[in-house]
């Protein structure tokens, strides 16, 4: 049996930047522990699978994994796939006009807008599938222990540590400095006191010191727990942020739009677009955009 895999890059217009990802298509015929087996073999932080939709109305199915689990939602396999998709399947179409990808997850069915602006790497964009969820506090000792940080290099302004999901969830962390982001490390031996123990095995950390000038938060995101040391990019987590940036800055009604560099601690820069739509107060859509580019292509022989 042999299927076709490609490997990207996401949340980026260059390649050997942003967050890799595999892309298996045509893996109808595999069960879950082969997967898993098979994204163990990638190694990367999400292996996609392709598969023939349920509905014949969308586009495709897709599961998603990391190294160690299997997750109802990503953000930078959501984009990857959707682009790969529209570039393989409708180049002609891509050059030409905006395509409406709908993947189905385990979440739900995501929807996606693809295009190519002209001489760029194509870019998606896709609606959150939920409105972020509050699931909690953190607590701040225990995560700057959990971090190698001190207490007082948490928090700014009203932001304290919070938890929120849009399907996979994140303890929201906010840094004082760019500084303090750059000591930042996960500490095994705290770590899953302060945030394995609630079942969100996942720290976004954040700041509003950036180094691009058009970026306007920049982030990290640590999770050991899924084998995962630490991610160039995550759209679910930035989705999920919208929640954070509701509760602690109160925008106003209109379109909101947030770009969030991340990645450049590890050498693979990134950037995500956040889109906020806000009527009478409450936060009422998410999305999120970025550009994906084809880095390798070739077979798996099972």
């Amino acid at each position: 049996m042999r299927l076709k895999f490609y490997t990207m890059d996401v949340f980026t217009d260059k390649r050997l930047a942003g967050n890799p990802l595999a892309v298996v298509r045509g893996a109808d015929g595999l069960d879950a522990s082969r997967m898993q087996a098979i994204a163990r073999e990638f190694n990367l932080s999400e292996t996609v699978f392709l598969m023939s939709p349920r509905d014949p109305v969308n586009t495709a199915r897709a599961r998603i994994f990391t190294p160690a689990a299997e997750l109802p939602f990503a953000g930078h396999p959501t984009i990857g796939a959707a682009i790969l998709i529209a570039e393989l399947d409708a180049p002609e179409l891509l050059g030409g006009q905006e395509l409406q990808i709908v993947i189905e997850e385990l979440i739900g069915p995501v929807t996606c807008s693809v295009r190519r602006p002209k001489g760029r790497p194509a870019r998606a964009q896709f609606v959150s599938p939920r409105l972020p969820e509050r699931l909690g506090d953190g607590d701040v000792n225990a995560i700057a222990s959990a971090l190698g940080l001190a207490p007082e290099d948490i928090g700014f302004d009203a932001h304290r540590p919070v938890l929120y999901s849009v399907g996979v969830g994140f303890t929201f962390v906010p840094v004082r400095t760019l500084d303090a982001m750059g000591r930042a490390c996960a500490q095994m031996a705290a770590w899953n006191q302060a945030i394995g123990p609630q079942g969100h095995a996942a720290a976004y950390l954040y700041t509003r010191e950036v180094l691009d000038e058009k970026s306007h938060v920049h982030a990290r995101m640590f999770s050991p727990a899924l084998r995962i040391a630490e991610d160039p990019a995550t759209g679910s987590a930035a989705a999920a942020f919208a929640g954070v940036a509701m509760e602690f800055e109160q925008p106003d009604d209109g379109e909101h739009v947030l770009v969030i560099e991340q990645g450049i601690e590890m050498g693979r820069p990134s950037q995500i677009v956040l889109t906020m739509d806000v009527t009478d107060g409450v936060l009422t859509g998410v999305s999120i955009g970025g550009s994906a580019v084809i880095v390798s292509r070739g077979e798996i022989e099972l």
